[in-house]
């Protein structure tokens, strides 16, 4: 049986502003998807809206993007699911443990870090030795 070459990753384009929006909205998804089940439990449609709408359509997380992140919160113990039946429909109910919150008010401290490291080099100054 002949072996396949190893097939090489496309190479990134560190320059193209796609990849970092990208990047940078994967990340923040994690983020509000955790503040916004701060606020009440909620379904998958209603998270991804309420997302949206929290951070005025910056991040719009797609099913295949936000069911996978609550099957690992829901693993990690940060959210428990329930279902319920809503017009003959099951729903799957999601709801921030206080495991959940922890990490939302760690993940606000870490934002706040990052966002004030962020500022500063806008500037040309670096406050900490943390930062960068």
């Amino acid at each position: 049986m002949p072996r396949l070459a190893p097939v090489a990753p496309p190479e990134i384009n560190y320059t193209d502003p796609v990849y970092w929006n990208g990047l940078i909205k994967m990340s923040l998804s994690k983020f509000f998807i955790l503040c916004v089940l701060n606020r009440r439990p909620m379904h998958g449609y209603e998270i991804s809206k309420a997302v949206e709408n929290t951070t005025q359509g910056c991040c719009s997380p797609t099913p295949g993007a936000l069911y996978p992140v609550l099957k690992e919160f829901e693993k990690g113990g940060y959210v428990t699911v329930r279902e319920e039946v809503v017009s003959g429909r099951k729903r799957k109910i999601y709801t921030i443990t206080d495991k959940g919150e922890t990490a939302f008010q760690v993940a606000v401290k870490a934002w706040a870090e990052v966002g004030a490291c962020v500022s500063a080099n806008s500037e040309g100054i670096c406050r900490t030795e943390d930062c960068c």
